[in-house]
Parts: structure tokens; C-alpha cells; sequence
């Protein structure tokens, strides 16, 4: 017997019906499923951390549930102490000068913050560009704010880096914002002073702004960490850049983060910002305040630990016969699924419920990474190792 409408069903928006899907929340519910089925699973599709923050860190934390100034709302662009400390963390680790007043905001979180900006700037049918592979939230922020969403392909060829001089200028002179995203989530790959010294060039001579998702700061795998888009001369001009505690502090679930850069924009995102969102929590800015002011050598180790990881997985399946790609960064490794295996979506589909590993199909980051899967780092190393003679005994090339 049909089911009788909803009478609220006509009443949703249009832009609601038109999002497109999360692909994280369908990894969470696939892996779910197998796991209530009882198959055992290693859960390698998540970017959850898995450990814990320094001491220190949660030590702040304890010491902000008893202040009586965070027992209020805390200041709608950020609490002052919060701004100087990111301000500080720029100066010292990327030697990059920051107004504290005009050029920081305060968020919970880098994805409220690309939301934010996304909204500050696209108008219903501004083009949004990004670069492909990509984070998903850019594509379904775009959408909310009904911006036209167009991807700039790259390819392992060229390290997943774009040629920008290589885009058609018509769409540059179309285009409202450049997303750009180092280090990238998925592919590991980090951006060249090159890369950026473009990005700002073409956004002044076609007249658009870039967005970079710095959520990876300080978690590369090379000797010199990765570069801050700030870094670039001229960058202020038309950037702005989103940083997380989130990565560099283990402390996702606690929803910190703040944009930096050029001041236009970031009087908009503010004015967006206090119109449409909570506010970063105080208590989770005054641990972010002991965070960013610390020494970073607890970011050090963890990125130490990544790379570990990473290895791991790197050579463990490269030996096996599979191609997992050179990575520079980040939480993730980017695998190429073997010849015959169907495309990203089947080969995790059969990863899940043969091998019992859960992973990320590439088809979730764009067309570039379709061919491809992404297993994240963030289990024990002796899950790692787990996980690659599962991956050996069900599916070798």
C-alpha cells in the first residue's frame, strides 16, 4: 500500500532537495552495516583522530571550565587572547603579519569557516572553482550558497598539483573564488611557492579570490613543513586561508579552528559569520590559546607518527603489488585500484566485505580521483599492518 505524503514534504526548499549527499556519512553508515552484520572491519575511511591532545592542551581546557568569563558568550569574532595567539602562530611559523582586529576570525572549526567564507562571497550563480581531487564540503557549500561549482582536473602525472596557467580565461574571469586545498586531503600532495605565486597572480588579473584549506598545517612529511598560502607576496590581497586545531592538536570533537587573511573578506565572513552560526566556545578557545602559543614540538611528534603510519601502509601494499602514491602530508594515503577491480566505488565495496577494510572510494573527491581509494592513518600501526595482509590475501594485483 503507497505510503500517504508527508504534508510538510512541498514545503521543503529547493536548494535542500538539490544538496548533494555526504560522503563521509555514508562511509560511517557502510561500515556500520558490516559491522552489525558481523563482519569484522578496520574502519580506514574516517579522518577522526584516534589519540588524545597534550597534556597541556586539556589541562587548559579544565582550568577554562572554571573561569567565570566563559561562563558568557564569548566575543562574536573570537576572544582577543584566542586572535593574538593565532596571530603569533602565523608570525612564528610562517613569518606572516597578521592584524589580530581585521584579519583573524575566530570559528568552530575550519569547515564553519569555508561555509562562512563561501557564503561571504558566491552570489546565486557566481562561479566557484575548485581543484580536484577535493574535499566534498566545498562542493556541497557552493551548493548551499547556489553557486556554480567547476573543478580544475589534475592527475599523478603532475603530483596532483594544477596547471592554473593552463585555465581557460574566460572561466578565471567567470570564476568568484579559487578553492584550493595543501595539504591535500586526499592526496597527500603539497603546494610549491610556484603553485601560489600563480594563484595570486591570476586572482588579481581576472579579478577573484582564493580560499586555501590549511587544515593540514604542520602535519607534512618532508623536512621543511608545509608552505602557508599567506607566505606568498601579494597574498593578502586576495586571500584568505582556514586553519583547524582539530588535526594539529587531536581535537576534532572539540570544533576549533579561525580564518586568516585579507581583511575585505573577512569583514564580510564576519558579518556572515554572526548572522548565521554558534560562536567558536570560549572554553575550546582558551585551550586553542595554549595550543598555538606552545612550542609545537607536540605537533612535531605527531606528524612523526603519521608519517610512521603512512609508511606503513606505503610499503606494506607497494610491496604486495599495489600503487600507493608519494605523499607529502596530511592524514591519508592514495591508492590506485588495481587493473580489473572495477572502478573506485566497486573496489570498496569489495575492500569492505572481503577483505574486511574499510576505505574511501576516490569517486567522493571528483572526477580526478575516480581509479583511486584513500585509507586513512589514523589506527595503531599494527592496525595498519593489519589491514595490509587483509588487503594482500583478498585482492593482490
Amino acid at each position: 500500500m503507497p505510503s500517504t505524503p508527508s504534508p510538510i514534504a512541498s514545503l521543503i526548499s529547493k536548494r535542500a532537495l538539490a544538496l548533494p549527499g555526504n560522503p563521509f556519512a555514508e562511509a560511517d553508515a557502510r561500515a556500520a552495516a558490516a559491522v552489525a552484520a558481523g563482519e569484522d572491519v578496520i574502519d580506514l575511511s574516517k579522518g577522526n583522530p584516534d589519540g588524545q591532545p597534550p597534556e597541556f592542551v586539556k589541562d587548559a581546557l579544565a582550568r577554562a571550565a572554571y573561569e567565570p568569563a566563559d561562563f558568557r558568550y564569548a566575543p562574536f569574532d573570537g576572544k582577543p587572547a584566542y586572535i593574538r595567539a593565532a596571530a603569533g602562530w602565523y608570525a612564528r611559523r610562517h613569518g606572516v603579519t597578521l592584524d589580530p582586529a581585521t584579519e583573524l576570525l575566530a570559528t568552530s572549526g575550519s569547515s564553519v569557516g569555508i561555509d562562512t567564507v563561501i557564503e561571504a562571497l558566491v552570489d546565486e550563480g557566481d562561479t566557484v572553482l575548485a581543484v580536484e581531487p577535493y574535499y566534498p564540503q566545498y562542493e556541497g557549500s557552493a551548493a548551499v550558497a547556489k553557486g556554480r561549482f567547476v573543478t580544475i582536473p589534475t592527475d599523478a602525472a603532475h603530483g596532483f598539483l594544477p596547471d592554473l596557467d593552463a585555465v581557460d580565461p574566460v572561466l578565471l574571469d567567470e570564476a568568484k573564488l579559487l578553492i584550493l586545498n595543501y595539504p591535500n586531503n586526499p592526496t597527500g600532495a603539497v603546494a610549491t611557492p610556484e603553485l601560489y605565486a600563480a594563484a595570486v597572480r591570476l586572482a588579481k588579473k581576472h579579478h577573484f579570490a582564493v580560499m586555501n584549506d590549511f587544515a593540514y598545517a604542520r602535519l607534512g612529511f618532508d623536512e621543511r613543513p608545509a608552505i602557508s598560502l599567506l607566505e606568498t607576496p601579494g597574498a593578502k590581497d586576495v586571500a584568505v586561508e582556514l586553519c583547524s586545531l582539530s588535526k594539529m592538536y587531536m581535537v576534532a570533537g572539540w570544533r576549533g579552528g579561525f580564518v586568516a587573511g585579507n581583511a575585505d573578506v573577512l569583514a564580510a565572513a564576519k558579518a556572515v559569520h554572526r548572522q548565521t552560526t554558534v560562536l567558536a566556545p570560549s572554553v575550546i578557545q582558551d585551550a586553542g590559546t595554549a595550543a598555538l602559543n606552545s612550542d609545537q614540538s607536540s605537533v612535531a611528534a605527531l606528524a612523526g607518527r603519521y608519517r610512521r603510519r603512512y609508511e606503513v601502509l606505503h610499503d606494506g601494499l607497494n610491496a604486495a603489488g599495489f600503487r600507493v602514491l608519494d605523499s607529502h602530508g596530511g592524514l591519508f594515503a592514495w591508492m590506485e585500484v588495481p587493473a580489473g577491480a572495477g572502478s573506485s566505488d566497486q573496489f570498496t565495496d569489495f575492500l569492505l566485505h572481503t577483505a574486511g577494510v574499510a576505505v574511501m572510494p576516490g569517486s567522493c573527491f571528483g572526477a580526478s580521483g575516480e581509479g583511486y581509494v584513500r585509507l586513512s592513518l589514523l589506527k595503531p600501526e599494527e592496525d595498519l599492518a593489519e589491514a595490509v595482509r587483509r588487503i594482500a590475501a583478498k585482492a593482490r594485483p
